[in-house]
């Protein structure tokens, strides 16, 4: 029993017997189609808050590790002031020590 389009039956029983016909895999097209685009409208949202949510922590890293990272300069430019007024204090003492020495060869 093939059904074509031209033959036309009254109420859903029909309805559903001409779906399974055309389409055997189908046994309730408009539940099923329904619940596909609930489930599809459902995992599109799940997907878009965890990218969402994804996002955020992102942002929270990056955020956190530009912190990190100039805290980390501030300090490398703080030890290099010192180690640069240690450097000058003694270069100014190796000047004196030798002008001490020079002082008493002479």
């Amino acid at each position: 029993m093939a059904v074509t389009g031209d033959e036309t039956e009254t109420g859903s029983a029909a309805d559903l017997t001409t779906c399974q016909l055309r389409n055997p895999s189908c046994s309730h097209p408009q539940v099923v189609s329904e619940a596909s685009a609930y489930s599809s409208k459902k995992s599109i949202e799940d997907a878009l808050q965890k990218r969402e949510h994804r996002l955020m922590k992102n942002r929270e890293a990056a955020r956190e590790c530009r912190r990190k990272k100039k805290e980390y300069v501030k300090c490398l430019e703080d030890r290099v002031a010192v180690l640069e007024n240690q450097n000058k204090t003694l270069i100014e003492e190796l000047r004196a020590l030798k002008d001490i020495y020079r002082h008493k060869v002479e």
